[in-house]
C-alpha cells in the first residue's frame, strides 16, 4: 500500500489536511496509536483499514466564493481553518477532480455573466457558495449554487452555458441563504435543471442524495466501515434492529438486505426522512420503518413500553451520543451496540459509561475514511453482559 508521497502547496494555509507532512504509511501509525491510546483500555485495537489509493476521495466539495478587496477579482477555495479567511484553491488532493473543475469553471463565468460573489459583511451580493456533489458508483453530479438572493440573472443562459462546459453534470439546483450565518446551506431551494436529485451505490444498495442530506464523503472507504458493521452486528434474521440517527436510511437498509429480521430506523432531519423512505423504495426494502424523531426520546418510549431490541446501530455526530440518548439505551438494553463514531475522544467517553452500565467492548476497528486528516472513524461492538 506504499505510496507516493505528493505534498499540497496550500496545506499550511487551509489547514483541512493536518497529516499532509507524513506520508500515507506514517499517517496510519499516527492513527494507529492514536486509538491505542485513547481506546486501548477498552480491548485489543485491530489494525486501522487504510486505502489504496488516499487522493482525490471525497464525493462531495464545497467552495466559499468571495471578493478579493485589493485586487477585486472573484476568489473561491475553502475557508483557512477556525476563520472566515478564504484560501484560494483550484484543485485539492483530497477532492474529487471533476468537482474542482465544476467549481473553476462557475467562477470563470461569474465575470462573464457579471454576477458578484457575496460579502459577509456587507450583506450584499449573489454567489456564497457552490456545493458538488458525486455518485461515485453511477457518475451523476448534483450543482448547488448558494445565493444570498433569489433574484438569479440569466439564469436559463448561465445553466445551458455551464452545461456546455461540463454535460456530465445531471442536476442543478439554486439554494438560497439570506442570513448572517456560518451553515451553508438556507431553507429555500429550485431546480433548475433535471431531477433536484442524485443516486448512488453503496454496499449493492441504491441511495437518493438530495443537496440537504447526509450522505459518507468517501464512498471507498464508506463499503469497508459498513461491511465491518454489518460483520459486527450478526444479524440472523429473528431479532429486531433499531438505527439510530439513520439519516437518509444507508445503515438500517444494507442491514435489512443483509438479513435482519425488522429495521427501525430513527432520524430527527426530515429531508434525510423523506430520502430514506424513497431509498428503502428503491430498493424494494419491505422489513424497514422510518420515524422523524430524536433518537434518545424515541428509545426512552420504547423501553417504557418494554420493546426490546437485538441490535443497535448508533452513529453519532462529532460530538458523541447524549446522556439522555446514551440511558435510553441502556434503558432498553439490546443484546447489541454496533457504535460507529468518528471522533475518538468522545468515543472513549461513551464506551466509559456503557462499560459501566452492563456493556462489554467485544470489537474495536479503526478505518481510514479521511486521509491526510486526523479524523478517524471507528466501529464498535458491544454486548451485554
Amino acid at each position: 500500500m506504499e505510496q507516493k508521497y505528493t505534498p499540497c502547496p496550500v496545506y499550511r494555509k487551509c489547514g483541512g489536511c493536518q497529516l499532509q507532512n507524513l506520508d500515507y504509511q506514517r499517517q496510519l501509525r499516527w492513527k494507529q496509536d492514536r486509538c491505542e491510546k485513547l481506546l486501548g483500555e477498552f480491548g485489543k485495537i485491530e489494525p486501522i483499514l487504510g486505502m489504496e489509493q488516499p487522493y482525490h476521495y471525497r464525493n462531495k466539495v464545497q467552495a466559499a466564493f468571495a471578493r478579493d478587496r485589493r485586487s477585486g477579482r472573484i476568489l473561491s477555495g475553502v475557508y483557512q481553518s477556525s476563520t472566515h479567511r478564504i484560501v484560494p484553491v483550484d484543485s485539492c488532493l483530497t477532492e474529487d477532480e471533476t468537482a474542482d473543475a465544476i467549481i473553476v469553471s462557475i467562477r470563470k463565468l461569474l465575470k462573464a455573466f457579471k454576477l458578484t460573489a457575496y460579502d459577509e459583511v456587507a450583506g450584499r451580493g449573489f454567489l456564497r457558495h457552490v456545493l458538488v456533489k458525486r455518485g461515485f458508483c453511477t457518475g451523476e453530479i448534483m450543482v448547488v449554487l448558494v445565493t444570498g438572493t433569489p433574484v438569479f440573472t440569466a439564469k436559463k443562459h448561465f445553466v445551458q452555458v455551464l452545461l456546455t462546459l461540463h454535460p456530465e453534470i445531471t442536476t442543478i439546483i439554486q439554494n438560497v441563504n439570506d442570513k448572517y450565518t456560518s451553515m451553508v446551506l438556507g431553507q429555500s431551494e429550485k431546480v433548475l435543471y433535471g431531477p433536484g436529485t442524485i443516486t448512488d451505490v453503496l454496499c449493492g444498495c441504491k441511495f437518493r442524495i438530495s443537496s440537504k442530506s447526509f450522505y459518507q464523503i468517501n464512498p471507498v472507504q464508506t463499503e469497508a466501515l459498513y461491511g465491518k458493521a454489518m460483520e459486527f452486528a450478526g444479524p440472523t434474521g429473528k431479532e429486531k434492529v433499531l438505527d439510530a440517527y439513520c439519516g437518509i436510511g444507508t445503515i438500517g437498509i444494507i442491514a435489512a438486505k443483509r438479513g435482519a429480521g425488522e429495521v427501525t430506523g430513527v432520524e430527527v432531519n426530515r429531508d434525510a426522512v423523506k430520502d430514506a423512505i424513497a431509498n428503502a423504495r428503491e430498493n424494494k426494502v419491505k422489513n424497514i420503518y422510518f420515524h422523524c424523531a430524536d433518537a434518545g426520546e424515541f428509545m426512552e418510549e420504547m423501553a417504557a413500553e418494554g420493546e426490546r431490541c437485538g441490535v443497535v446501530f448508533m452513529d453519532p455526530p462529532r460530538a458523541g451520543a447524549s446522556g439522555e440518548f446514551l440511558r435510553a439505551l441502556c434503558s432498553m438494553g439490546p443484546e447489541r451496540v454496533v457504535y460507529i463514531s468518528c471522533n475518538p475522544e468522545t468515543l472513549a467517553r461513551d464506551l466509559k459509561y456503557l462499560r459501566a452500565n452492563h456493556y462489554r467492548v467485544e470489537k474495536i476497528q479503526p478505518v481510514d475514511m479521511f486521509p491526510h486528516t486526523q479524523h478517524i472513524e471507528t466501529v464498535v461492538l458491544l454486548s451485554h453482559k
